[in-house]
């Protein structure tokens, strides 16, 4: 997300109510797009669209989608309709599908006519994609060369390529019904014989991702092989597209930000923090708080039917409560980025919960001695003290195993474990640690 510069904008601001077109593009022209787009930011949209109309149309496609997502929605419906055909023309594919996706049906509809055949077939492509998968990542602007021809050829075939691929570092192999053959880099076409077939040099059976294929998937693969792009194909394994590292690069750090965001009981905002509104922020985080709350009133009700005649034990109920459930929380934690990250599946569900177990045992007997020493100076005797360090072992190692649990029984069923887990996690654990803690107390305490 970029961010208004109040440094320059005064003097941006002067070169617009100087309709000083020539300064406006040194300034659009020189900078960075991402830079451009940040000094301007603070500008209303009839000034962006008038800095922008004093470049190219090409380089206003570059500068665009360095604007927040909010503030692209807000020019694109500030703006005349012919000019919007021409700007989506030249955005890269995969930028123009994620303004799109933000927009009414309504205001697509108007807009596509006025785009080109071939690329609103693109468009339409893409758009028909379903969310979270390889179609939504990828882009239609790659480099490909028949298998049939030398490499001096193919190096001119891609000097007309070049300007309108996203990346030409793997070029990819197509027979005539565009099926995905090979594919071969650019470093190994120029440093080969000019005579030397495509296919002679290209690696043939490609790594390559579904269509329809989650876009989770598609960043592990990526990132397994170590792929600067990876081609996307269709049921018939022919190229529709590429999904490059920069793509996945921004899905990861919005799947990131997103599921730390579960992680805190809070459902994902899906924008940036400052430019999400109120309401919607309070429904995100009220819904999980009023859970929790609901939990925690269970945790006091139990409490208060409880009979405590050594009152000392009190004391002990908030560190009993913490023990489990952070151990609770550490361990679904744990659990959740393995699965996300491909780590384990559910299938070592019970490799997961036998290395949970063990782990509990040994975090609950390395929190049960300090436990037990701190219940020496309280409790009337040394017998009367066993109660905390049992307690805190039976505690930890019940939190470990619900964590654990709770993350591979919800992906099981189809949920989001980030969201559900850790929420579920803590009141488990408050409601039964606190019986736990008074069944064992009863038994040893009467």
């Amino acid at each position: 997300m970029v961010t208004a510069n109040p440094i320059l904008i005064p003097e941006l601001r002067l070169l617009l109510t100087e309709s000083d077109t020539a300064g406006l593009r040194e300034v659009a022209q020189e900078l960075h797009p991402a830079t451009v787009a940040e000094f301007s930011e603070g500008l209303d949209d009839q000034e962006i669209w008038q800095l922008l109309d004093a470049v190219s149309v090409e380089r206003q496609a570059e500068i665009f989608p360095y604007y927040s997502m909010t503030r692209q929605v807000e020019l694109v419906q500030s703006a005349d309709r012919v000019r919007l055909g021409a700007l989506l023309e030249w955005m890269a594919a995969d930028n123009r599908d994620d303004l799109l996706r933000e927009l009414d049906s309504d205001m697509v509809d108007e807009i596509l006519p006025l785009v080109a055949k071939a690329e609103r077939h693109d468009i339409r492509m893409l758009l028909s994609c379903p969310e979270d998968s390889a179609g939504t990542l990828m882009t239609t602007e790659y480099a490909s060369l028949p298998a049939d021809i030398t490499a001096g050829e193919a190096v001119t075939r891609l000097r007309s390529q070049a300007p309108n691929s996203e990346s030409i570092y793997y070029i990819y192999v197509l027979d005539s019904d565009r099926t995905l053959v090979g594919f071969v880099s650019l470093r190994d076409l120029i440093m080969a014989r000019p005579t030397a077939l495509v296919s002679e040099l290209m690696q043939r059976d490609p790594i390559s991702v579904r269509v329809d294929e989650q876009s989770e998937f598609v960043v592990q693969k990526l990132a397994r092989f170590d792929f600067i792009a990876i081609p996307v194909v269709d049921d018939h394994n022919r190229l529709v597209g590429i999904v490059t590292h920069d793509d996945v690069l921004d899905a990861v750090r919005q799947d990131a930000t997103d599921d730390a965001q579960r992680i805190a009981a809070i459902a994902p905002l899906g924008e940036s923090y400052l430019e999400a509104a109120i309401l919607s922020m309070t429904w995100k985080r009220g819904v999980w708080l009023t859970i929790l709350f609901a939990t925690a009133a269970v945790t006091a009700m139990v409490l208060a039917r409880s009979p405590i005649q050594h009152v000392w034990l009190v004391a002990f109920i908030p560190l009993i409560i913490a023990s489990g459930g952070n151990s609770g929380n550490q361990s679904a934690t744990l659990v959740i980025t393995a699965l996300s990250t491909g780590d384990c599946r559910l299938a070592d569900w019970p490799r997961i919960l036998k290395r949970e177990c063990v782990l509990g045992l040994l975090l609950g007997i390395l929190l049960a001695v300090p436990g037990y020493c701190l219940a020496l100076v309280y409790a009337p005797n040394p017998a009367a003290a066993t109660v905390i360090p049992l307690t805190i072992l039976g505690v930890v190692m019940m939190g470990t195993m619900v964590g654990s649990v709770l993350p591979l029984l919800f992906r099981s069923v189809g949920l989001d474990p980030a969201l559900m887990s850790n929420p579920f996690v803590s009141a488990i654990v408050d409601v039964v640690g606190i019986v736990l803690y008074m069944l064992i107390a009863i038994l040893l305490l009467g």
